[in-house]
């Protein structure tokens, strides 16, 4: 019996005209609704089952950089893909986030529909929480396939957000140090 998810798809498929029983498209519901649910998996995903504890003491007090985080998401507007790296750093205030947990961070709220600006927000939000850090700083830069498949239909053209909290919004060195580190600096 087809579940809500794969009954939606077979829908979507006949209202454009196609034959949702040939052989090409008779498994497609199915595996839409699932690739769906995959790529839309951070909705059932936490804080603090991604984090996992895994937050540690440490006299560091320099810049913390994971760059070149690749990410995938879906355009909230148009439930088409978006796709490219985010750049995460943090002043530590005596505690260091486990390395894995950025990208893990990254990830939860990538697997979400959503705009770019509001993700970049939300993984800086997220790492200030977390860490309790004395600055976070956040750049996504993302191709729009919204944007390349439909619309304007620029295949070239990427965006790029920023998230400055803390001393990388209120010190000019600590924000250039960061960008300059990612390749966006001077």
């Amino acid at each position: 019996m087809e579940q809500p998810a794969e009954q939606h798809y077979r829908a979507i498929i006949e209202s454009i005209g196609e034959d949702v029983e040939r052989d090409g498209l008779r498994d497609t519901p199915r595996r839409a609704a699932k690739a769906m649910a995959f790529l839309t998996r951070g909705y059932h995903q936490n804080v603090d089952e991604v984090v996992n504890g895994a937050v540690f003491d440490s006299p560091n007090n320099e810049v913390v950089i994971v760059r070149d985080i690749e990410l995938y998401s879906l355009c909230e507007h148009h439930l088409l893909p978006f796709t490219g790296r985010a750049h995460v750093a943090y002043l530590p205030s005596g505690k260091v986030l486990g390395l894995s947990k950025i990208p893990r961070i990254v990830d939860m709220f990538a697997r979400r529909l959503q705009i770019q600006e509001t993700l970049t927000q939300q993984i800086g939000e997220t790492i200030q929480q977390v860490t309790d850090a004395r600055g976070v700083g956040v750049v996504i830069e993302a191709k729009h396939l919204c944007a390349m498949m439909r619309g304007v239909e620029k295949q070239n053209s990427s965006m790029t957000t920023s998230w400055m909290h803390g001393r990388f919004r209120d010190d000019p060195r600590t924000r250039s140090e960061f960008l300059t580190l990612i390749g966006r600096g001077n």
